[in-house]
């Protein structure tokens, strides 16, 4: 992970496209930056205002993130993401799918669920109350993963280099397990 001295002067001294990973705790792609909570702070524009300067990032990813803050807050966050976002931009988040079909998969990721920082969890997102923060934030909303009332899955092919996903159809071995385990994987972008 780079400190934040390192980070703020890659992103002064790059041309290239401008990719954020946040939250990213240990995870590191080609041509993405990692961020934690101590380098990019969501609910500060201050902190985006350090971090950036003047530059515009052309992608956010988020992969179960937002599910760890309240509504209220993730509109604060959105609201950032969007105007430190480039025009044409992005935001890819995943988090837990609150319409997901298995018992035993909601009961591991809800709030004060069993699995692994459900104890931390403020919300269960589906793909409607995802949506309408986004929208909100003043996205235009492109789902990617998800499952409708009617628990029926429904996915269009994306690409990784625009925000992988490990938690997802293509990428999570426990798809097609018994826990089915999914993500509710949606695109904000900024027209």
């Amino acid at each position: 992970m780079l400190d934040l001295i390192q980070l703020k002067s890659k992103i002064k001294n790059s041309s290239a496209p401008l990719n954020i990973i946040i939250g990213s705790e240990k995870t590191a792609y080609a041509n993405w930056l990692p961020t934690n909570i101590e380098s990019l702070n969501l609910l500060e524009k201050q902190s985006f205002q350090n971090l950036f300067g003047e530059k515009k990032v052309t992608k956010f990813l988020a992969e179960h993130v937002f599910e760890h803050i309240s509504y209220d807050n993730a509109l604060i966050a959105l609201k950032n993401c969007y105007q430190y976002l480039e025009k044409g931009g992005s935001i890819r988040i995943a988090v837990p799918d609150g319409f997901h079909p298995n018992k035993d998969y909601i009961d591991m990721v809800k709030p004060g669920g069993y699995g692994e920082g459900a104890d931390d969890h403020k919300l269960l997102y589906d793909y409607q109350q995802l949506s309408k923060v986004l929208e909100d934030s003043g996205f235009r909303v492109q789902l990617l993963e998800y499952y409708n009332e009617q628990q029926q899955f429904h996915f269009v092919d994306w690409k990784s280099e625009d925000g992988h996903i490990l938690r997802s159809r293509r990428f999570d071995k426990r798809f097609n397990e018994p826990l089915g385990y999914s993500s509710l994987i949606i695109d904000g972008i900024k027209d």
